[in-house]
């Protein structure tokens, strides 16, 4: 910015022919003017002015010079302004980074996509430990606590599992009444594509002790949909995350079982670069996520 402020005062210095009359212009005294043209002429190494004590002109390398900083404060100029229209309308390619449930939560993104029709989101699906600045995202959208000290982060919002089955399994086989019943039952387990690990079910006793039981592993998926899809065609009971089933219990195609015995909450959490001058792309989609997501 010293610089521009520089080649600033040379243009006026250049226009008016007067380190008097720039420095009026400016709000600045003719001897900090010429020592700001006597500075920029030792770094170029050329004289820019051929000064007498009745005029002053410029040399053939300052006309050059003259018209390459008319260029640089056109340019410069130029960028401001369209930085400054992007402030007001949020527009532009926006990359996030959703877990693999993330499908799940495609309803809210696609009224943010409504919302705002100027943005084009580019959605990688993934439940790795994504680098969000070296991979270039603008956002990533995961569950737990944020480690990474570059990133800021916002909750949005907590969720709770839930046990369900289909009514024409537990007419076949039973209602688990506590926790210890689902050692007869079939069990759908959810593994974590990033650490192999199976997802624990927060099962606890009606005082809040933690229950951990060795359930049966009838079938276990990465993803959450084919543990959805065979709960519902009665395959076994599963444990996911309230939201992920909520519409299928809605509608009577899974129940809820031991709501009880159920300890844990998760958290949503949406992580960003850390950076003074937030684009609005992703202040926009930062806003709507955490009004959006859980909104009943």
């Amino acid at each position: 910015m010293d610089k521009l402020g520089t080649l600033g005062i040379f243009i006026q210095v250049a226009e008016v022919g007067s380190f008097v009359a720039a420095g009026h212009r400016l709000g600045l005294s003719s001897s900090a003017v010429g020592k700001a043209i006597a500075r920029l002429e030792d770094e170029l190494r050329v004289r820019l002015f051929n000064r007498s004590t009745r005029s002053m002109a410029l040399t053939e390398e300052g006309r050059f010079f003259l018209e390459a900083c008319w260029r640089i404060q056109s340019e410069y100029e130029s960028a401001q302004s369209r930085l400054s229209n992007a402030q007001l309308i949020p527009s532009g390619q926006l990359r996030v980074s959703l877990p693999l449930a993330g499908m799940l939560l495609m309803p809210t993104i696609s009224a943010f996509m409504q919302t705002y029709p100027d943005i084009n989101l580019d959605l990688d699906f993934s439940d790795r430990l994504v680098d969000v600045i070296e991979e270039g995202f603008d956002a990533v959208i995961r569950t737990g606590e944020v480690r990474d000290t570059r990133l800021m982060s916002r909750k949005l919002g907590t969720f709770r599992h839930r046990i369900v089955a289909a009514p024409e399994y537990l007419m076949a086989h039973g209602h688990p009444q506590e926790p210890e019943d689902l050692l007869e039952h079939r069990c759908l387990h959810h593994r974590f594509a990033n650490s192999g690990k199976l997802e624990p079910w927060p099962l606890a006793a009606r005082k809040g002790d933690e229950v951990k039981l060795d359930l049966p592993m009838t079938t276990v998926a990465s993803t959450l949909e084919p543990l959805i899809y065979l709960a519902q065609r009665s395959f076994g009971i599963t444990c996911l995350p309230a939201f992920a089933v909520a519409s299928e219990v809605a509608e009577g195609k899974l129940v809820s079982l031991l709501d009880d015995y159920l300890a844990d909450t998760g958290t949503f959490r949406i992580l960003w670069p850390t950076n003074r001058y937030l684009s609005p792309k992703v202040r926009v989609f930062v806003d709507y996520m955490a009004t959006n997501l859980f909104a009943e």
